[in-house]
């Protein structure tokens, strides 16, 4: 194994209704909350075998957006090897409006489907 969604995260109008609402049907809690969402998870945090929800807040008009996308992890190796992986397989660079100063990468699947690779190892 070299990566595992370690995150959903959802476009939404009110992050803190869906929070209640996810909290309430998953059993999770919220584990953050900042001004660019809230993030809900199992009682024991980020990393455990469940992913957690990040709830965040857009007005995102795109037609093209998706409203969810999956976070990967890397479970073997480190972010750089696994970014080499995932463009190996088929990936590609997503511009999204990116800084270049996340610690993220965001790719796109061979069907333009984005996701991003996090930096944070999981086992």
């Amino acid at each position: 194994m070299a990566c595992r969604i370690s995150e959903l995260v959802l476009d939404c109008r009110d992050a803190e209704r869906l929070a209640e609402f996810w909290c309430e049907v998953l059993g999770y809690v919220v584990l953050v909350r900042e001004d660019d969402g809230i993030e809900i998870g199992p009682p024991e945090g980020f990393g455990g075998l469940q992913p957690t929800l990040v709830l965040s807040p857009s007005e995102d008009a795109r037609p093209d957006k998706l409203p969810l996308h999956i976070d990967v992890s890397p479970t073997d190796r480190d972010q750089e090897a696994e970014l080499e992986r995932l463009l190996a397989a088929g990936a590609r660079h997503a511009d999204v409006g990116q800084t270049g100063e996340e610690s993220w990468y965001v790719l796109a699947d061979p069907e333009g489907n984005e996701f991003c690779l996090l930096r944070k190892r999981l086992t």
